[in-house]
Order: C-alpha cells, then sequence, then structure tokens
C-alpha cells in the first residue's frame, strides 16, 4: 500500500506545483520517476512518453497513465491518475469561484498576460531537452517536419500520419533486427 501512496503523493505534487499544462510536468514527472525514484528506466520513459504523446488525451495523464501502469498494475494506474488530476480539478474549482468577480480587472488580465511568455517557456524547456535524449539525426528530424508539411499542405489528418508513423516504426524495427528480410 505504500507504493500506491508514493505514486499518488509523487503525482500530486507534480500536479499541483507545475504551471503549463502537461508538457511543463513532464521534466518533473522525469525527474521524479527516473532520476529519484529510479521506478523507471530513461529508455522506458522515453518510449512512454512517445506514447502518451501519440494517444488521446492529456499527456500528463498519459504519462500518469503508463507510470502507475508500469510501477504498480492497475491500481497503480488509479493512484497516479488520481495524484496527477486532484489538485488541478481542486484549483479550478476554487478559481472558478473567485474568477466571475475578478474577471475584467485589470490587474488580473495584466497578470495572465504575463503568464504566457512563462508557460511557453516551460513548455519548450522540456521539449529541447528530451530532444537530447532521443538521438535525433539529419534522418529522424525530417520526420517531424513532413508530418507537419502533409498537415498543413496535403490537408491529411494527422490521425493517418500517427498510424503510418507506427507501421513504419514497427516495420523499421523488424527490419533493423533481421526480422525482415
Amino acid at each position: 500500500m505504500e507504493k500506491f501512496f508514493q505514486l499518488f503523493i509523487t503525482f500530486f505534487k507534480i500536479g499541483a506545483f507545475t504551471l503549463g499544462g502537461g508538457y511543463a510536468m513532464v521534466p518533473l514527472i522525469e525527474n521524479e520517476v527516473v532520476d529519484k525514484k529510479n521506478w523507471i528506466e530513461k529508455q522506458d520513459f522515453l518510449d512512454m512518453l512517445a506514447l502518451a504523446q501519440s494517444s488521446p488525451g492529456p499527456i500528463a495523464v498519459n504519462t500518469a497513465v503508463f507510470v502507475g501502469y508500469k510501477v504498480g498494475g492497475y491500481i497503480g494506474c488509479i493512484f497516479t491518475i488520481l495524484g496527477a488530476i486532484l489538485p488541478s480539478f481542486f484549483i479550478i474549482l476554487l478559481i472558478a469561484n473567485f474568477f466571475v468577480e475578478i474577471k475584467d480587472n485589470p490587474a488580473v488580465e495584466k497578470a495572465f498576460k504575463g503568464i504566457r511568455p512563462a508557460v511557453v517557456a516551460l513548455i519548450a524547456a522540456p521539449v529541447l531537452r528530451l530532444s537530447k535524449n532521443t538521438k535525433i539525426n539529419r534522418k529522424t528530424v525530417m520526420i517531424p517536419i513532413v508530418a507537419a508539411l502533409l498537415v498543413a499542405f496535403a490537408e491529411i489528418t494527422p490521425i493517418i500520419i500517427i498510424v503510418v508513423a507506427a507501421v513504419c516504426g514497427i516495420l523499421y524495427g523488424k527490419f533493423k533486427r533481421g526480422k525482415i528480410k
């Protein structure tokens, strides 16, 4: 039971003290579950993160699901999900009660405008940090560029691109291991 409590507390702390949404939570999750607690290996975390990004739903909750399952099975999932979403739920509930009264206040509007650049930085930092660990080269950098161009100009839905990329990745992995000749 202590393991589940640790999962809950870890994700509750991350959920409570992170501004900027799921991508801002990623480095904190990595720091806790890979570096501090050693629950997951770095490469496994990167694989989970790739799955979390391609799965529907918020990346922080998806990552919580994968970490919870890896560490504690289905019960671990429940504890990590609750830990990740409850802080936001309570904070939004609290803000909703007061925001209606102060939403038109010029100071509040200025504060939100000031927070925006910080949120962008919080999202950009983990992207740059994670890119260092993903063995990016000239070939792999072309994949997101081609995907973006296909979505923007060929009007291909991202779902088709994700499915095709997954199939190509599986085939490439099997080819590299010598299972396909």
